[in-house]
């Protein structure tokens, strides 16, 4: 009904409270890790059945939307977190170079402290604000920036673009 499909953003993601990987739950890691690489990977597999032309498809676009943490570790706060984004890093990657012949980006972000209601999920809303003198930018970003980023991979001027992370971190 809406035609085909030509573009996938991943844009899910979820976070537990600040802690050490010695007090998180089984439960708390496992959420983390089925939302934020599981459903990416699925959501990924359905989006290249429709855009490969192995499958009657005729190219597209996937953005993977992970985290300047899988980077830097967020030790004491986020591991699993952080790990969850590491491995999203690593499937955006692989899957890059395995769909490129048939006419499939695969690209992702990486934002950093960005103005959103996903800092709340940690239990601290006014994260960014604390944090931003830490930044080399001294701000923290905003929501539009990380979108125009993603709208740019998802489009023709990216056309040569694949396995390509963007930074969005301020310099972090």
């Amino acid at each position: 009904e809406l035609g085909r499909v030509t573009a996938l953003v991943n844009n899910a993601g979820t976070v537990g409270h600040k802690s050490r990987v010695d007090e998180m739950s089984e439960f708390r890691i496992l959420k983390i890790l089925k939302t934020n690489v599981l459903g990416p990977i699925l959501c990924a597999k359905h989006a290249v059945l429709r855009m490969s032309p192995r499958h009657g498809g005729q190219g597209g676009s996937i953005v993977n939307v992970s985290s300047v943490a899988a980077r830097l570790g967020s030790p004491g706060e986020y591991v699993d977190y952080a790990a969850s984004k590491g491995a999203l890093d690593t499937f955006t990657l692989g899957l890059s170079k395995e769909v490129a012949g048939e006419g499939i980006r695969v690209n992702a972000v990486r934002p950093g402290y960005i103005f959103t209601d996903f800092h709340a999920l940690s239990g601290d809303p006014n994260r960014v604000s604390k944090l931003e003198s830490g930044i080399p930018m001294a701000r923290g970003g905003r929501p539009d920036e990380v979108a125009e980023a993603i709208i740019w991979l998802l489009s023709d001027k990216a056309s040569y673009s694949t396995g390509t992370f963007i930074d969005l971190g301020g310099g972090r």
